[in-house]
Formats: structure tokens, C-alpha cells, sequence
């Protein structure tokens, strides 16, 4: 019994510390080693955070790791543990949240408005960083969801569209008479800001979250807010309300068209009639250089034979002719 003992200690030995020992690497994953819990470390080197405040710093102060890459076979010991990491780009909605499900982010406008967000964030582990996702926090992908929609629900409370608030009847006109452009009818209602700047918000959030990954060891790719809904009275009255603006901007800009064509007209006219007249003149100034010439030349009596020889074919169309005398 004891060597059947012994035997079987061995052979467990060989396969647990032996056999098991060895494991890979898929292409998409990179592995860190721990011995007896703590994680091999290169030197006393920390991670290069440049994105984070000096007070963040204090408390995001993590070391670098000994990153196993990709490939294998790779062996370790019966005290050392593996942890793989995937840090392929991947995928995740807004709305995720490991403690409820939710079908959208709720999220109060400037106006007061409680309001439905929906949308998508691409994101994935930053390899410089292995120690803030496996050992910072217990679930880093949570705590950079709720960071992502505690930020994203600050910047709708007070979002202002950068291009202004004019509204018809209030600066409908500039000077010098110019009309606003139509794009300013639909301003001044959040969730129409909201809903035609969803580019700079992206923006803002993708600028406001660089700083994931000096905190949790996960950097943001993109994130694409596709999607804001109000309650359906809301999202009806925002509609009368664009409907109306729109017919507005409609009939401004057919006012302007007609006034630009009937200017534009009038400026034709202007300089034909001006033609016109410069058509009329040029024979007559004409003329009056012939005759000055002619008199200049011959004199007065070269003047009136050129004239008696200029009525002649005058006087053959006329049917009749009235002598005065004297």
C-alpha cells in the first residue's frame, strides 16, 4: 500500500506538475504569469499614463507586466497561475449592465427632458496595461461602462448646439436684411441639438474617455451614440413643432428666391434699356463727327452741299413736300 502510495503521488506530480504545465496562447489573447498570486513584473518600471491628471496619477499607479504573447507551447509551474486576456477589438452596447436589464439609458436634457439613449461602444484591452483589467478592479468592463454613461448623461444635462439658438421671431433678421439661414429654424430644443450633433458628442466622448485605459486597462475605440428617443408626447410635439419651423423655413426661402429673381431681373432690364440707348446715340455721334469734319475741311459752304446731297434720297421716298418761305 505504501508503494501503491507513492506511486500515485508520482504520477499525479507528473501530470499536475509536468503535463499541465504546459498551455498556449491564441493569436487574439496575451497571458500574464503569477507566482503564488503576485504577477511577474518588469523591474520597478509603472505604466507610462500621459492621458491621466496628476491626481489620478497617485491613484492609478500601476507596475508593468511580463506579457506572454501569442504562441506556445508555453510551461509554467504547479505555483504559478495563467491568465489569458482577449484583446481583440470588440463590441458592446450602452446599455449593458451586469446588475439589470435595460432596453436604453435614460438621460435628462437641459430642457428637463428624461430621454432614451441607445448606441454602441467599440473598445478593447490595452496590452501596456495588462495589470489595471486583470488586478485593478474586479470588473473593469462595469466600471468603464458606468464612467462612459455617468460622463455621457453630464454632457446631454448641459449641451448647447455651438451654432446658436435663433429662433423665428427673435433674430429672424440680420442686417443689412439679410434672412437667417434655414438651418437655425430647428435650434433651440435639445433633443434637436442633441439629435444633429451627434458627431461632436461622439467626439466628447471619445475625448473624455482616454483616460480608461491609464484607469482600468481598457481603451475606448469609438464610441457611437446612434440612437435618442423621447417619451412619445415629447417626440410628438417636437415633431408639430419641426413641422411648423420647417414650413417656415420653406416659405422664407421661397421669398428670398422670388426677391433674388426679381432683383436679378430688374438688372437685365436696367442694362438693356442702357444699351438701348447707346444704340440710338452712337449713329447720331456719329454723324455730328462727319459733319464736324466736313466743316472743318471745306467750310460752311462744303457743310451745306454735303447736306443738299444727304436730302436727295430723302426726297425721292417723301410723297409730299412743304416749302416755307421766307
Amino acid at each position: 500500500m505504501l508503494i501503491a502510495f507513492i506511486l500515485g503521488l508520482c504520477t499525479y506530480s507528473f501530470f499536475r506538475a509536468i503535463v499541465g504545465g504546459f498551455y498556449t496562447v491564441k493569436p487574439n489573447e496575451r497571458a500574464v504569469i503569477t507566482s503564488f498570486g503576485r504577477a511577474q513584473r518588469l523591474g520597478e518600471s509603472l505604466v507610462d499614463t500621459p492621458e491621466l491628471s496628476e491626481d489620478e496619477h497617485a491613484r492609478y499607479c500601476y507596475p508593468q507586466v511580463i506579457t506572454i504573447p501569442a504562441g506556445g507551447p508555453y510551461f509554467k509551474w504547479p505555483w504559478q497561475s495563467v491568465h489569458k486576456v482577449d484583446v481583440a477589438t470588440q463590441t458592446i452596447d450602452i446599455t449593458w449592465d451586469p446588475s439589470k436589464a435595460q432596453d436604453t439609458i435614460d438621460a435628462v436634457t437641459k430642457d428637463n427632458l428624461t430621454t432614451g439613449v441607445n448606441g454602441q461602444i467599440r473598445y478593447r484591452v490595452s496590452e501596456q496595461n495588462l495589470y489595471a483589467y486583470l488586478f485593478g478592479v474586479s470588473s473593469p468592463l462595469e466600471h468603464v461602462m458606468g464612467y462612459f454613461v455617468s460622463v455621457m448623461r453630464e454632457r446631454i444635462a448641459t449641451f448647447v448646439d455651438p451654432k446658436g439658438q435663433s429662433l423665428v421671431g427673435g433674430d429672424e433678421l440680420k442686417a443689412e436684411g439679410e434672412v437667417s439661414s434655414t438651418v437655425d429654424l430647428s435650434e433651440g430644443v435639445s433633443i434637436n441639438d442633441l439629435r444633429k450633433n451627434l458627431p461632436l458628442l461622439n467626439q466628447y466622448m471619445e475625448k473624455q474617455c482616454n483616460n480608461a485605459a491609464g484607469r482600468y486597462g481598457i481603451e475606448l475605440d469609438a464610441a457611437l451614440i446612434t440612437q435618442i428617443d423621447p417619451p412619445q408626447e415629447v417626440d410628438r410635439a417636437l415633431s408639430s413643432i419641426n413641422s411648423t419651423r420647417n414650413q417656415v423655413a420653406a416659405d422664407i426661402s421661397t421669398a428670398r428666391a422670388d426677391s433674388e429673381q426679381q432683383i436679378t431681373m430688374s438688372k437685365r432690364a436696367v442694362e438693356i434699356a442702357a444699351n438701348n440707348a447707346q444704340a440710338e446715340v452712337a449713329p447720331l455721334r456719329e454723324l455730328a463727327n462727319t459733319l464736324a469734319e466736313v466743316k472743318k475741311e471745306g467750310g460752311s459752304a462744303a457743310l451745306n452741299a454735303y447736306i443738299r446731297n444727304m436730302r436727295v434720297p430723302l426726297l425721292e421716298r417723301a410723297r409730299r413736300i412743304i416749302q416755307k418761305a421766307g
